[in-house]
């Protein structure tokens, strides 16, 4: 089954996966092997492997599962399954995403340590322009509406709510907290993981990107907001 990698098309999943993973490295959201990414394709999910520096991934390195049943299709001679898998497969069954980021990006880190001091399980922030970068659910419509703003996304006086989960010794472990905190807040766009970093989904690649570059906006706001005093709620 090795064709299911092997496309000349620079969008194809096997193809993008790495060139996505070398520009979140430049982005400190992958350092040291850490994070990851799957894309949803037809009814093939294709992952990124485990322990393998992000920015050296190749389409061979590409692990590819069958969404019906749940088995491998293609998995790379030496390598491991992405750790996260468990995670990206509840985002896709719990939203019916087609694109799962989670990064290991400062700044998330950074929030869910502030909102501890807080004794806080949410992050939360309004009135902030990049907001509307953001989706319902993660998976809001994308049709343009008078103003330039997409139907689904959050306007500017929402309220951007993102569920913080504790981190666990073991990234498979984190799954049940993960569906728990999506289940009980159906308008999240992503999942932060209390010391480790974030879990962003979307319908599309584009929309799970655009999102992750929108909160990662907002955490490194909200920080640099509190350096200076200044409440970001």
């Amino acid at each position: 089954m090795k064709e299911v990698i092997q496309s000349t098309d620079p969008n194809h999943p096997a193809n993008l996966i790495p060139s996505l993973c070398k520009h979140f490295y430049t982005l400190g959201w992958v350092t040291g092997t850490g994070g990851g990414i799957s894309i949803r394709h037809n009814e093939h999910v294709y992952l990124a492997p485990s322990g393998v520096q992000k920015e050296q991934i190749r389409s061979s390195d590409i692990f590819v599962l069958d969404w019906s049943s749940q088995n491998y299709i293609y998995s790379p001679p030496s390598l491991k399954p992405s750790a996260c898998t468990p995670l990206f497969l509840t985002a896709y069954r719990l939203r019916d995403a087609n694109c799962c980021i989670h990064t290991h990006s400062q700044w998330a880190v950074l929030v869910t340590l502030i909102c501890e001091a807080s004794n806080l399980t949410k992050f939360t922030i309004r009135e902030i322009e990049q907001i509307k970068g953001i989706s319902h659910g993660g998976i809001g419509g994308a049709e343009i509406k008078e103003g330039g703003r997409k139907s689904g996304n959050l306007s500017y006086f929402d309220t951007l709510s993102v569920p913080i989960i504790e981190n666990t010794a073991r990234e498979e472990d984190l799954t049940d907290a993960m569906e728990k905190a999506m289940r009980e807040d159906t308008d999240a766009c992503a999942v932060l993981v209390r010391r480790h970093g974030v879990y962003v989904w979307g319908k599309t690649v584009e929309q799970a990107k655009t999102q992750a570059e929108s909160l990662d906006y907002l955490f490194e706001l909200a920080v640099r907001m509190r350096q200076l005093g200044v409440g970001w709620t």
